[in-house]
């Protein structure tokens, strides 16, 4: 294969990865998306091998078979509630090969062209040493996080005093090390590289409780898109700039989002110690106060007299795997003629569009999702909001607190609906460690219990 012919399929390739970005933007092309990223990665593997000068070919289609196997597998067996620990542990891979391809190249710097041992291009030690050590960050933080949200290790934030000025050393210590490699090119540097790196990166995510997970793994995915494109510079290999740039950018703009929609700043993410100020709070002795509780007839007397409905999902309603008696449920109610959407936050769940996916899974109809700028303002005029396994994003102290840990945070406008039905195993705080003052309100009634049998309760009693 010709040098330029396989500059216009990386070319294609990138175009395919451009194009599966902006399918993933709605529900309904999603699909579509997906597709164009898996044809654009079979061009670029294809491309990749094609290339003069390849050589190993068979230890390449080995590995190849191994790792599509592997892969197939995970894609057949993973739950829906599971993907969010299946995505941090993905983007560990990606670090890991990042840590893995600069090493190759360090020691064998001929096979690329970047210089002789010892005698690297400057500008190649540049990329390599930032490419080693966003991709030894990735991988020890993607594991954190795999390993909080697969219930492993505990959830709770590891905060320790002097947490901040450790990381900050660590930190100048890392560009230290790597303004040493780039002077010296010694091996000891590279290996210390890799320590205070992947030493790093587990320090940035053990103080970050596991409930803070949709910030975090969006960010994982951003270090990982900047690691495979710091790679791709040691490498000359355009395609692998510009994808690790798309998945870098696009995974960063995404972390802003989930940011602004959790109240959090950004810099606290990327600095580590996100998370650690408001799992103080989840000690405090919980406040006892009346509430208002019913059961499954009682709240189907008051759905067959409603008109409208909107059901708002949380992680609690993944973790039973109620979305099918869900989608059940509003079948039933719209035969009634009632009116039933789903609001939908963006910190829903565990990672970002968590629970568009759980729904997806469900055959619930795009139509009836909404996001929450567009549903806010319907809830004053609902007759009931069904408020499933979620709990801060449904939090008026965000609003009305200006002490709450949450306050700013946008919130679903759950309270101003005619009723209230709140499905939820207790009356326990959410990851803020706050009491949700709607559990309180005169027009909510709580339906305590496991998210899956009080839906199905509902729906028999329907």
């Amino acid at each position: 294969m010709t040098g330029n012919l396989a500059a216009l399929l990386y070319l294609a390739s990138s175009v395919c990865f451009i194009l599966a970005l902006r399918g993933l933007s709605s529900p309904e092309s999603a699909r579509r998306g997906n597709l164009l990223g898996i044809f654009g990665m079979a061009l670029a593997i294809g491309t990749t091998v094609a290339t003069p000068g390849m050589i190993s070919l068979p230890w390449i289609a080995a590995a190849t078979l191994i790792g599509g196997a592997i892969g197939t597998v995970i894609a057949l067996k993973i739950q829906m509630t599971a993907l969010p620990q299946l995505v941090a542990a993905f983007h560990s891979l990606v670090g890991a090969a990042a840590v893995l391809v600069a090493a190759a190249a360090y020691y064998n710097p001929e096979a690329l062209g970047i210089g002789a041992r010892d005698h690297i291009h400057t500008s190649s030690l540049i990329e390599m040493a930032i490419g080693t050590a966003i991709g030894a960050v990735t991988f020890t933080g993607s594991v954190v996080a795999f390993a909080k949200l697969q219930g492993l290790v505990s959830g709770a934030p590891l905060v320790f005093r002097g947490q901040h000025l450790v990381n900050a050393l660590l930190g100048a210590a890392t560009i230290a090390v790597c303004i040493w490699l780039v002077v010296d090119q010694q091996p000891c540097a590279f290996w210390a590289l890799v320590g205070l790196s992947l030493t790093l990166g587990l320090l940035l995510i053990v103080p970050i409780g596991g409930a803070d997970m949709p910030v975090v793994v969006s960010m994982l995915n951003s270090y990982s898109g900047w690691a495979a494109s710091g790679i791709g510079f040691t490498l000359h290999n355009n395609l692998l700039i510009i994808t690790g740039a798309l998945v870098g950018s696009s995974g960063a703009i995404l972390s802003y989002i989930m940011c602004k929609a959790m109240n959090r700043s950004i810099f606290n993410v990327i600095f580590g110690g996100f998370g650690g100020e408001t799992a103080a709070a989840g000690g405090a002795k919980q406040e006892q106060r009346p509430v208002k509780t019913g059961n499954a007839d009682d709240a189907a007397f008051i759905m067959k007299n409603a008109s409208s409905v909107i059901i708002v999902p949380g992680y609690g309603m993944a973790v039973a795997q109620a979305q099918h008696a869900l989608r059940e449920m509003a079948d039933m109610l719209k035969k009634n003629g009632v009116k039933v959407r789903y609001a939908i936050h963006p910190v829903a769940g565990r990672m970002p569009g968590h629970m568009n996916v759980l729904l997806a899974e469900a055959n619930v109809p795009y139509d009836d999702v909404a996001e929450l700028e567009e549903i806010n303002r319907d809830f004053a005029m609902t007759d009931v909001a069904y408020v499933i396994g979620a709990n801060d994003i449904t939090n008026p102290a965000a609003r009305s607190d200006p002490k709450s840990p949450i306050f700013g945070m946008p919130v679903l406008d759950v309270e101003k609906a005619k009723t209230v039905l709140f499905v939820k195993r207790s009356l326990a705080s959410g990851y803020a460690g706050i009491d949700n003052e709607l559990f309180y309100r005169d027009n909510t009634m709580m339906l305590l219990g496991d998210a899956k049998k009080v839906t199905e309760d509902l729906l028999k009693a329907l």
